[in-house]
């Protein structure tokens, strides 16, 4: 993914109007990031603890969705799997993340959801940079380049239900 600056990621909103795009908190170190390694941006706002945002390529432009989420105490036991990597986590480290649908649809209550990397770091947890608390991701014959690929496709197709 390429770098972002902070107007690329608050022009790329489809699902919350100006207004609110242009208040919602980015990410500060923008600098920091480890773009060539990112499939898309993800990240929690760390004043509104129900909210997170997500940014993508795709095609010639970008797509950004604002994502809501229950934040929760899960059972001891309880594991989960993304459904944009298939990383697994133990006690809350995946959340169904719901998105208010686009324009009209949207303005009426109307959302969609997918279960999700609380902390929306699939693109880490795929490459080993980041290890999910059960230490480990499920074995698979696919090569990284093809897991990558499954990974953006599922969320493209998350992001065609908006």
């Amino acid at each position: 993914m390429r770098a972002l600056t902070e107007q690329d990621i608050r022009t790329s909103f489809i699902n919350c109007s100006k207004g609110e795009a242009k208040r919602l908190a980015v990410p500060r170190d923008l600098d920091e990031r480890p773009w060539h390694q990112l499939d898309f941006l993800g990240w929690r706002d760390p004043g509104a603890p129900d909210r997170s945002y997500l940014v993508t390529e795709r095609g010639d432009g970008l797509v950004g969705v604002a994502l809501r989420f229950q934040p929760g105490r899960r059972g001891f036991l309880h594991r989960s799997m993304c459904s944009l990597c298939l990383t697994t986590h133990p006690r809350g480290g995946v959340s169904l993340m719901t998105a208010r649908k686009a324009g009209a649809a949207g303005r009426e209550g109307n959302s969609v959801g997918a279960y999700m990397c609380t902390d929306l770091a699939c693109s880490l947890y795929l490459r080993g940079i980041k290890v999910s608390q059960s230490g480990a991701r499920f074995e698979e014959s696919l090569t990284l380049q093809e897991q990558i690929d499954r990974t953006r496709q599922n969320l493209f197709a998350f992001l065609d239900t908006l």
